[in-house]
């Protein structure tokens, strides 16, 4: 899920001293506590004081309300250096998001103490999984809408998650991903329309009984993907919370809330979420395609009749791999192109079956050539794997 910034903060702190003050640059979900001057003297009214969020914080940092301020630089690069040698969690987070403009995304989840105050085995990385997954559900669906992606967009939705920062974990603190705007905010735009959504319809399930909800979620960027993070987040909880926070100096997105609540979800509500999931699975409908892939394993019962070819898509869907059974011509078409080192095009409806992508209906088996340089690159690949051709005779 992104990276982890790990660096030390000194350049979150060069920057934000030449780049940030005032109010409007507090980090998403932090804000001064108002106040004078403290023993330092000065006017009352023209600073505030920051105080890491918790009970118990020792730790406070006078800052500027703004520019206008005669020793604002000076305030400022005292607070940023503050940040940077302090041991509070927070002020870790505050750094990261004055580097950056983003919106935070956070995740809590409430798991029974152990004996002694003993974390459980796993218990930092079942909350990361499941924070990836729901990032990356998010970003499927600012692709496409549907119920069901399965490998479609897998790329280009990893891709929107490259930029992505995590803060650091720590105990009884929620996990913090820092998106960055403007490209970031979409996926942030979506995952929060999406948790509101799938709130209503477990609730609207849970109170009649209906699914229906569920289907017109979809177009808030609901989907299989998004409920199975769900139910990562809080299977083995007692209950688990996640909240968007906009970047202040990039305002908050038309259509949302300015300060929403964190979204709760509890175990009560798993028996929803893997019913919709089911539900999504099962209503995924075939689209015709024409795919441009090369053939990287052919499998058949004899030396004649029809057979199974697995394609690598190039061209035409948005999925890695598709699964193909054909007749005996043209079983014979993919084959002599696989030799050569040359893709196939196909024609056919794009189906999920046992978890594969299939391609049925298909019509249409002819070779597209290439320039010499794909070419050779894919006869290479050939001759690295020469264990493609399968014929088995007595295998199914």
């Amino acid at each position: 899920m992104g990276r982890d910034p790990t660096g030390p903060c000194r350049c979150a702190v060069r920057i934000s001293a030449t780049r940030r003050g005032g109010s409007a640059g507090w980090p998403a979900g932090v804000r001064p506590r108002r106040g004078g001057r403290g023993e330092g003297g000065g006017a009352a009214g023209g600073e505030g004081r920051w105080t890491p969020p918790g009970p118990g914080a020792a730790t406070s940092l006078l800052v500027p309300e703004s520019r206008a301020f005669p020793d604002s630089d000076d305030l400022l690069g005292e607070a940023l250096d503050a940040l940077a040698r302090s041991d509070t969690p927070a002020a870790r987070d505050v750094l990261i998001a004055l580097a950056r403009p983003s919106d935070e995304i956070r995740w809590w989840r409430d798991v029974p103490d152990a004996p002694a105050g003993a974390a459980p085995w796993g218990r930092d990385e079942q909350l990361r999984g499941a924070a990836r997954q729901m990032l990356l559900a998010a970003a499927l669906a600012t692709r496409a809408r549907a119920g069901y992606h399965g490998t479609r967009h897998r790329r280009s939705a990893a891709e929107l998650l490259q930029d992505v920062l995590v803060g650091p974990a720590a105990e009884d603190r929620p996990l913090t991903a820092f998106v960055p705007v403007p490209a970031g905010r979409p996926l942030a735009v979506r995952l929060h329309q999406a948790l509101y959504a799938a709130r209503e319809a477990i609730d609207y399930r849970r109170a009649t009984g209906g699914m229906d909800a569920f289907d017109g979620a979809v177009e808030a960027g609901v989907s299989r993907e998004l409920t199975e993070a769900l139910t990562a987040l809080v299977r083995g909880t007692e209950g688990a919370r996640v909240a968007v926070a906009w970047a202040p100096a990039a305002g908050v997105p038309e259509g949302c809330a300015p300060a929403a609540e964190p979204v709760e979800f509890s175990p009560g509500d798993l028996p929803a979420l893997r019913e919709a999931a089911a539900r999504y699975l099962g209503a995924e409908a075939s689209v015709p395609v024409r795919i441009t892939g090369t053939v990287v394993r052919l499998r058949r019962s004899g030396p004649r009749g029809e057979g199974t070819v697995r394609l690598r898509v190039l061209a035409g869907a948005e999925v890695t791999h598709v699964r193909v059974t054909l007749d005996e011509e043209d079983y014979r078409i993919a084959g002599h192109a696989h030799l050569v080192g040359l893709p196939v095009r196909v024609h056919g409806r794009l189906e999920r079956r046992g978890g594969f992508r299939r391609l049925t209906a298909v019509s249409g088996v002819v070779p597209v050539q290439v320039d010499e340089a794909e070419r050779d690159r894919l006869l290479k690949s050939l001759q690295e794997n020469l264990g493609f051709f399968e014929e088995a005779p007595g295998e199914a």
